[in-house]
């Protein structure tokens, strides 16, 4: 194999390796920007919820919450969320789960797991066996049963 078709060959691999790394940058940015967008929408979804606290003092019905949640910039990026209001008493306490939506991502740099809306309002992400395990404490046998899958 003379040179020039060494040359050849080293420029096709190096150009293949870096479409590779360049495509898989492009994936997790893509993942990235709808895990960002998702946060936005329940932080959002947050005041919403806290405004609506102030004003009426007690949390949105859960048709308040699929009326507003139409309209939460980042929505359609958010899936479907799990609204809990009509599990918590009046004496429950400031971090117990209000809502939440799973998200599943195929990224080298973004895990799956939940953004969780806290009753107090605070939002986080949480990893699946740590929010899976608070949700199981939180949750009562009724609602264990109705739960969604």
């Amino acid at each position: 194999m003379n040179s020039r078709q060494k040359s050849i060959i080293l420029n096709f691999v190096s150009v293949m390796i870096i479409t590779v790394v360049a495509v898989l940058v492009l994936i997790d940015f893509k993942n990235y920007v709808n895990w960002s967008e998702s946060m936005q929408a329940i932080n959002q979804l947050s005041q919403i919820v806290q405004d609506y606290r102030k004003t009426h003092g007690i949390v949105p019905p859960e048709s308040y919450i699929d009326d507003v949640a139409e309209d939460l910039q980042g929505r359609v990026r958010l899936g479907k969320i799990i609204y809990r209001a009509r599990w918590l008493n009046f004496d429950a306490a400031p971090d117990e789960i209000l809502a939440y939506v799973k998200k599943t991502y195929n990224s080298f740099f973004i895990n799956d797991g939940y953004i969780v809306l806290r009753l107090d309002g605070r939002v986080e992400w949480m990893e699946p066996k740590a929010f899976e395990e608070l949700l199981d404490k939180q949750q009562t046998p009724i609602e264990k049963e109705l739960q969604p899958k």
